[in-house]
């Protein structure tokens, strides 16, 4: 990597001073540590806390705030010290080995390249929608932390995401205002002449420039193109206004800018990743872009470049439903990549368009990113042990005649970066007991340091984060009612809003019907009794954006609103507009307990509820994504029977019955039953267990270190074999997998004998494998596992071979009939993933 060569001394913005300390105060301002550090925070609010209470963007800060004030604080000997313990605390960060240099220093791996569409990193950069930002974000914030060598890959958009508005009936009214890229912690990426890097890709035919800018992520470094540059026609520079704006024309040329112009920007920075992450498939085209690269390079075709570049990338999906995933018509695909394909590729249009096809012979299917990216890719994965069984499912499709055990769809199931979401009372609790860098190496002990922890120290922890998200709330209600147009005594009374010893419920997610938000609504009567009782009282804080063309999540928005107002019951639910990172930081540091009701098994993975687990947030939610794997009844609540029930109105109204019952028989009275020290006892035990048990299983921490040592480091290995010599490797596995389609149907089965021996069964079976090489094939037995056991695969071992007629044998244990086992053929060649490169099957009949 030599990304070093190139200049970004030149700042998009100016500032007021130049006084001693500003170029520290820049960099500190420029690098996004800032959005993982408590201490941070106390030197932003000395220059301007209103402003850092609205934005949390040090750049701004810096651009606003007046050079008397500025000047004045530089020469002042505290503030220096808070500046010169965080310039520290980076160096430190920067240069002493982390967890990846101490264990894995000697590996292949130099360098990962992690494309998204997507990062959610702070309010102050605008460029996410939600959970798959949030992943992204996440993720290289822990990279950072481990200091595993990542680098990664994005778009910068001018209006982002749309901002929300609901009125005073509920209805969602989207905004999108422009963002000034002066106003980012983002800075140009310039040549050392001082040039803007600016990059030049071909759209069916035109020339469109890229800017390119870069981020600071503690020790990673984000790159991110648009293409709002001054000589591109109008309609190129709007491609990157908004994330997943306009329709599915937009979406293509954003998915090209993306994984095209992210390779290509690769390039141009001397960057040379073993391994590429496509965190889900819109990145998919890099695999086309870099297996033409090596192509190029190397003077093979295009075949045998895929097979050497495949290897090095991973395909991480997201998507629960076939629906979900993008899909371009042919004549689309032939606006764009017609001369690609044959220009840059070297193949047919159709040949290229065979990789994105579950049916290649199919001249009508549209073309599927989703299985580009799966043929583009060396291991692909679901993002939790569920979500991995789902995309089987979703997946076989191209791997006819396969066992659905043997999708080759593997798991990882989500984290969230843990410092990012902690409050303050938490970041304190858990340093005292754990350390300053826990969440920087292996997470063994922290389980037994929870354990330690007084019950009354938790509680406090719980009553301070709850206390400050009341406050929140009052404030944020009062604003939101102001826009609204309520009345002045509406406004008033927002003020006073929610109770600071109250059971604190949240829901916080995108409005669409199959996370069901509307189920709480079952029985209206009975969850009013529910909120209001005078005793035990609950209230519950709800946020959450509908797709701006999205009616159905509009409409449930327009429910919860008409809710309340029926029932008067802004002392008790409060629905807060515009759901972004400040916003959700907020309810997840307060809320006691978290509740998720999405209909199984259509949550792929979610993050939300993992995000209250370290400030001692308890989850209720359905056996569905990453809770199927967490939940014990020792730290949470559970809904659902973990199973599959579709659209059931039937089942939806037992699951509503099930979470009032949840309520008022174990939750509501667990929280307000106390000691003699008003200390809820049980309330605590599930709170320190959820806490010491799953805050280190979902941690960004366990997942990156996770992505490291089981697909990182393997695809490593095996590009670089792939890519010595050339890549003969890939000229090798090209023309053996073309020997094979061309002899595959040919291949039979002439006989297959058993007989019982030594207490099992001695299986011989005969081949003709019509002039093939039997060092190409693998010959086994299988039988299909029993109840929830894996299959029975036993490689047979090749005896003999006349004339085209091959023997192999094997012997079983006797555990199982002979009627069980079933002879196959398998490809076997210069360790090809089967089936994933390699789908090819033949089943004893």
């Amino acid at each position: 990597m030599n990304a070093e060569k190139f200049n970004n001394n030149q700042l998009y913005g100016l500032l007021p001073s130049d006084a001693e300390g500003m170029k520290t105060l820049t960099e500190l301002s420029l690098n996004m540590r800032w959005s993982w550090n408590h201490v941070a925070d106390e030197l932003w609010q000395q220059l301007d806390y209103d402003l850092w209470k609205i934005t949390h963007n040090p750049w701004i800060i810096l651009q606003s705030v007046s050079r008397d004030k500025l000047e004045k604080l530089l020469n002042d000997k505290d503030f220096r010290n808070k500046m010169n313990d965080l310039v520290k605390i980076k160096d430190y960060s920067n240069t002493t080995p982390a967890w990846f240099q101490q264990n894995h220093s000697n590996s292949a791996l130099k360098c990962i390249a992690y494309f998204s569409m997507e990062y959610m990193l702070s309010e102050a950069l605008p460029i996410y929608v939600g959970g798959l930002g949030n992943v992204a974000g996440d993720q290289l914030k822990s990279a950072s932390d481990l200091g595993v060598p990542v680098v990664a890959v994005g778009l910068l958009y001018q209006q982002g995401y749309f901002r929300q508005k609901i009125d005073k009936e509920g209805n969602q009214q989207a905004m999108f205002p422009f963002t000034d890229p002066g106003q980012l912690p983002i800075t140009p990426l310039r040549l050392p002449n001082g040039e803007w890097l600016r990059l030049k890709i071909n759209l069916a035919g035109h020339t469109v420039w890229l800017r390119t800018w870069e981020v600071q992520v503690g020790r990673i470094k984000l790159y991110l193109l648009d293409s709002n540059d001054v000589v591109n026609l109008p309609e190129y520079r709007e491609i990157t206004s908004e994330i997943y704006g306009g329709g599915v024309e937009m979406r293509i040329k954003q998915e090209i800018l993306l994984g095209i112009g992210g390779w290509k920007l690769l390039q141009a920075l001397d960057i040379h990743p073993e391994v590429c992450h496509m965190n889900e498939g819109h990145a998919a085209f890099l695999t086309l872009e870099r297996a033409c690269s090596f192509m190029k390079e190397n003077k093979i075709p295009f075949e045998a470049a895929l097979a050497v570049t495949r290897a090095g990338n991973l395909f991480t999906t997201h998507t629960a439903v076939a629906a979900g995933f993008d899909h371009f018509s042919p004549s689309l695909m032939w606006k764009f990549f017609g001369n690609y394909a044959k220009n840059e590729l070297g193949i047919e249009f159709d040949n290229m368009m065979a990789l994105g096809r579950a049916n290649p012979f199919d001249t009508s299917e549209y073309f599927n990113m989703a299985y580009l990216a799966i043929r583009g890719s060396g291991a692909v994965n679901g993002v939790s042990h569920l979500h991995g069984k789902v995309s089987k499912s979703l997946f076989n499709i191209l791997f006819p005649r396969q066992p659905i055990s043997e999708i080759p769809i593997g798991s990882v199931t989500n984290g969230v970066h843990m410092p990012s979401w902690d409050s303050s009372f938490a970041d304190k609790v858990w340093t005292d007991a754990c350390g300053k860098n826990r969440w920087k190496g292996g997470l063994e002990t922290l389980e037994e340091d929870i354990h330690k922890i007084k019950d009354e120290t938790l509680w406090q922890m719980r009553n301070d984060g709850r206390n400050e998200l009341v406050n929140f709330i009052r404030d944020r209600f009062e604003a939101q009612s102001d826009v609204a147009d309520q009345s002045p005594e509406f406004i008033e009374n927002a003020k006073h809003v929610f109770n600071p010893n109250t059971l604190t419920l949240g829901f916080a997610r995108r409005f669409v019907p199959y996370k069901r938000p509307d189920l709480l609504l079952h029985d209206e009567e009975r969850f009013v009794r529910i909120l209001t009782n005078n005793e035990h009282p609950v209230q519950l804080v709800i946020a959450g954006k509908a797709s701006p063309f999205d009616e159905s999540g509009k409409a449930l928005i327009r429910t919860w609103i008409q809710f309340i107002q029926k029932y008067n019951l802004y002392n008790h639910i409060v629905l807060l507009s515009d759901y972004d990172v400040l916003l959700t930081r907020h309810l997840v540091q307060g809320a006691d307990v978290w509740v998720n009701t999405p209909r199984r098994p259509w949550e792929a993975s979610g993050t939300s509820g993992m995000k209250v687990l370290v400030n001692g947030g308890i989850n209720l939610s359905e056996l569905d994504g990453w809770w199927a794997e967490a939940y014990t009844p020792e730290v949470g609540w559970a809904l659902g029977d973990g199973k599959e029930h579709g659209e059931d109105l039937a089942w939806d109204a037992k699951e509503a019955e099930d979470l009032y019952d949840l309520l008022e028989n174990q939750i509501i009275p667990d929280f307000y039953n106390r000691n003699e020290k008003d200390i809820p006892e049980k309330w605590i035990n599930k709170m320190r267990k959820s806490m010491a048990i799953l805050t280190p299983s979902f941690s960004a921490n366990r997942a990156v270190r996770e992505y490291t040592e089981n697909y990182y480091l393997p695809a490593a290995d095996n590009y670089n074999k792939r890519a010595a010599e050339k890549g003969a490797a890939g000229m090798k596995i090209m023309n053996t997998h073309q020997e094979l389609l061309q002899k595959w149907n040919q291949i039979q089965f002439s006989e297959v004998h058993t007989e019982d021996k030594d207490n099992g069964h001695l299986f011989q079976v005969q081949v003709k494998l019509n002039g093939l090489n039997p060092e190409f094939v693998s010959v086994e037995l299988y039988a299909n596992g029993i109840n929830s056991d894996a299959p029975v695969k036993i490689k047979m071992d090749h005896v003999s071979g006349v004339n085209d007629q091959y023997e192999y044998v094997a012997n079983t244990d006797g555990s199982r009939p002979v009627s069980d086992y079933t002879a196959r053929v398998i490809p076997n060649y210069e360790n090809v993933s089967v089936p994933l490169e390699d789908n090819l099957i033949l089943w004893q009949h």
